[in-house]
């Protein structure tokens, strides 16, 4: 037999675990009606007891306190639209009775939320689950806060959401602002970048397409009119231009495969124009600029220097623009005029390939007419006339022997 001090312990501590079991292992029907249907919930700092469930434990102070914090933490979260207020919460858990029918929202925090009944609207458990049991029905949405939310038979009309996690408000993504100078910084590498790689490609080009940025540049020197015009033409050619070719291609099976290499090469050809043009304009562009602009076609250092310099001439609106970072009136004053003056120079140089064909087609060269032998001694004429004799052109011989 146990010494009755052995018992009187077990005695004391079987009370709170059995204080610890959830309400819901009781069967509907030893449970009492849900006495919010009659009363309001007790005040926050106290549990909500339902009436005849006298195995829902009361929380400590500090529980409260702990449990009134995640409240408030869970209220500035976006998914708790619709939270009650604090003093309506059932801390320590609460459960609905089979038959009875309580407006929502619902809202439980510290303990379950067990459904036998009808919640007419949204369920809320912040720190415990939401259980719908057999016969259950919540008409809104059952969300539930570092919990779960369980279908044991019932139903959900709305949403089940279970938010685990931090739970709160959205930290805003915080933005570093760039200061004027790191920004005026960016702007320039990036302006330079671009002008060492147009000038790395004008040099390309100038060593294995000369040809062809010559020929377009014949084509634009002195007729800067016509192929600025012609390049507008081409502009806004491109569209019509690409539809038929899509259509031409659509016609047969093999055809719409091939429509998107098409496509891509299409839009290859239009950049290979622009940027042979645009280069044979900076070309030209720059030699005018060069005091052996006349001397144009004497040698590949001058076409280099020339090329060089109008890259440079015209890449530098937009490295100025840049340097103007941190006025922004006056970086967007400058943006413009280099947009303007680079879509002439780029349209010009368009016009230019189509019209000399990418380079391959130069001006002709004026075709001299057939000069026709003339006499150089005017006097002497063929006669027509037969039997008579032509006048012969003296000689000296014969003139020392008339002397």
């Amino acid at each position: 037999m146990r010494p009755p001090a052995l018992l009187l312990a077990l005695a004391v501590l079987s009370g709170p675990l059995t204080a610890q079991q959830p309400a819901a292992s009781q069967p509907p029907s030893a449970r009492a009606t849900d006495t919010t249907a009659g009363q309001q919930p007790a005040a926050i700092g106290q549990a909500t007891v339902e009436a005849g469930d006298s195995s829902r434990p009361t929380l400590s102070q500090a529980a409260v306190d702990s449990v009134r914090r995640l409240i408030e933490t869970f209220r500035r979260d976006p998914q708790a639209s619709g939270l009650p207020a604090t003093a309506a919460f059932a801390i320590g858990g609460r459960t609905i009775a089979a038959g009875t029918e309580v407006q929502g929202p619902v809202a439980v925090a510290g303990g379950p939320l067990h459904v036998y009944g009808t919640v007419a609207g949204d369920a809320f458990a912040v720190g415990s689950d939401v259980i719908v049991h057999q016969g259950g029905h919540i008409t809104g949405n059952a969300i539930s806060a570092l919990g779960s939310v369980t279908l044991d038979g019932g139903a959900v009309d709305g949403d089940m959401r279970q938010l685990s996690g931090a739970i709160g408000e959205i930290p805003e993504p915080v933005t570093i602002k760039e200061t004027p100078v790191n920004a005026t910084r960016h702007a320039l590498a990036l302006s330079a970048s671009w002008l060492i790689i147009l000038v790395l490609i004008g040099i390309g080009v100038l060593l294995f397409a000369g040809s062809y940025l010559d020929g377009v540049a014949e084509s634009l020197e002195g007729k800067f009119g016509r192929s600025f015009w012609a390049g507008i033409a081409a502009q806004l050619a491109l569209a019509p231009v690409l539809a038929l070719l899509i259509v031409a291609l659509a016609v047969t099976v093999i055809g719409l495969l091939l429509i998107p290499f098409a496509i891509v090469a299409f839009v290859l050809a239009v950049a290979g124009l622009v940027t042979l043009g645009f280069l044979a304009v900076a070309r030209l562009t720059g030699e005018s600029f060069t005091p052996t602009a006349n001397q144009r076609y004497s040698g590949e250092r001058v076409a280099l220097r020339g090329l060089v310099i109008g890259i440079a001439l015209y890449m530098g609106l937009w490295v100025l623009a840049s340097a103007f970072a941190w006025a922004p009136v006056v970086q967007m004053v400058l943006r413009v005029v280099a947009v303007a003056i680079t879509w002439v120079a780029a349209t010009a140089g368009l016009g230019a390939a189509v019209i000399s064909r990418g380079g391959t087609r130069r001006p002709g060269a004026t075709l001299t007419p057939a000069v026709t032998a003339v006499n150089d001694v005017p006097w002497q004429t063929p006669t027509p006339v037969t039997g008579v004799v032509a006048a012969r052109r003296p000689t000296p011989s014969s003139t020392a022997r008339e002397r």
